[in-house]
This record gives structure tokens, C-alpha cells and sequence, in this order.
């Protein structure tokens, strides 16, 4: 018994497991409260707890897991492809909020960190939060950080960013759908875009381009202020 809750394949399985429950809740309900990741983390958690199973083990299945990053973030020039003449329309106000919008992110976390007292290393870890995992990790592994606490701040971030975002949008009167992509998928990356694309294709082809573009910009960004850190 002992040898399969240490087995990382085993952890792998039940992940995937608990997130399909959390995908068929989802479903059912209907709420964007019921986000499958959020789901999935908590069962994941709750399993660790009980078995006694440490976070050194679970991390090694979490390792065989992230080997998927990749080609599902590729995945996501499906929608981009089927908007293109949307996009190309839209090009410059599309890099204009991406631009904007990273440069926010990255202010708002040196300020709130500065606000509260928090370490130099947490704040570097910080910095990437609102950039897809493998980025994210990159940029705050160049920038001196804990990397661990880069991948937990960017899986919440996109957790509360699919949840909150697209009802306060409509609450400050934005019903556009470009402008709804452009901000989901520019502060809540691919965790976002899952929940943009259940809004509208247009949604999720703008917010799956602003995955990458925010993505690039924040790697320009950080580059330029790792010289001043």
C-alpha cells in the first residue's frame, strides 16, 4: 500500500481524477465558483492529508503532469487561428493592453510587497504571477526567486482571475468581447482562458493571443528591471 501512495503515476491518475470531478461540477452547476483547478486542488489536498503523503512526493507526479504545459498552451492557436482577421484588425490596441496591462501587474506586486513587508526572494518569486506557468517559472527562476512559490501565485492568480473577472468586467459596463479576452487572458493567463473560451470564441482566440503577448512583454519588462534589482 505504502508503495503505491509513494508512486508518483498514482498521484498523476488522482489528479486527473479530481479535476475531472471538478470539470463534471462544473458542468452541472454552471458556476464559475465551481473552477475545476480550484476543485481539483482541494480534493488533491484533502488526499495528501488523509494518506499522509508528503509534498516532496506529490511533486515528483506534479512534474509528469507539467510535462503537458506545453502542448496544451499550443493548443490554444486553434481559436487565435479562427479569429485571425480579428486579431490583425486589432493588432496594435491588442499589444497596447497586453503592454499596459503586464506593466501593472509587475508595479502592483512590487508595490503591495514593499506595502507589506515581504522578503526580496518572495518578491521576485511574485513578479511573473500573472504570466503562464513555464514563463513564469523561467522569469522567476533568471530573477532570483523561489520558483515554487511563482508556480502556487500563478495558479491562484488564474483560479480568482477565471472566477472574478468576467462578472467585474460586466459590472464596470465592458461588454466588448475583445476587451473581455484582452483582460482575462492578460491577468489570468491560460487558467483564464479557459473561462473566456466558454464566454465566446472571440473571447477565447483574444485572450489565448494575449496568453503570449503578455507573456513576452513581462519577459522584456522583468529583463530590463533585473538590472536595477
Amino acid at each position: 500500500m505504502t508503495e503505491i501512495l509513494t508512486s508518483p503515476l498514482t498521484w498523476m491518475f488522482l489528479s486527473i481524477f479530481c479535476y475531472a470531478i471538478g470539470v463534471a461540477i462544473q458542468q452541472k452547476t454552471g458556476s464559475p465558483l465551481c473552477n475545476p483547478l480550484l476543485i481539483a486542488s482541494v480534493l488533491v489536498g484533502v488526499l495528501l492529508i488523509v494518506s499522509g503523503t508528503t509534498y516532496q512526493t506529490y511533486e515528483e507526479s506534479g512534474q509528469l503532469i507539467s510535462f503537458f504545459l506545453t502542448p496544451a498552451t499550443v493548443a490554444l492557436a486553434i481559436p487565435i487561428y479562427r479569429k485571425l482577421d480579428v486579431l490583425l484588425h486589432n493588432l496594435l490596441p491588442i499589444l497596447l493592453g497586453a503592454f499596459i496591462g503586464s506593466l501593472v501587474s509587475i508595479s502592483s506586486v512590487i508595490l503591495f510587497s514593499h506595502l507589506f513587508g515581504l522578503s526580496d526572494a518572495t518578491t521576485r518569486s511574485l513578479i511573473p504571477k500573472s504570466v503562464t506557468t513555464p514563463i513564469g517559472v523561467a522569469l522567476a527562476d533568471m530573477l532570483g526567486g523561489v520558483t515554487s512559490i511563482t508556480a502556487i501565485a500563478i495558479v491562484i492568480t488564474g483560479i480568482f482571475g477565471a472566477i472574478l473577472l468576467p462578472t467585474f468586467l460586466k459590472c464596470i459596463g465592458v461588454r466588448n468581447p475583445m476587451q473581455m479576452g484582452l483582460s482575462i487572458g492578460t491577468a489570468a493567463h491560460a487558467v483564464g482562458t479557459s473561462r473566456a473560451i466558454q464566454l465566446g470564441e472571440t473571447e477565447g482566440a483574444i485572450s489565448g493571443l494575449a496568453i503570449g503577448v503578455a507573456g513576452l512583454l513581462t519577459a522584456f519588462i522583468v529583463s530590463a528591471l533585473s538590472v536595477f534589482m
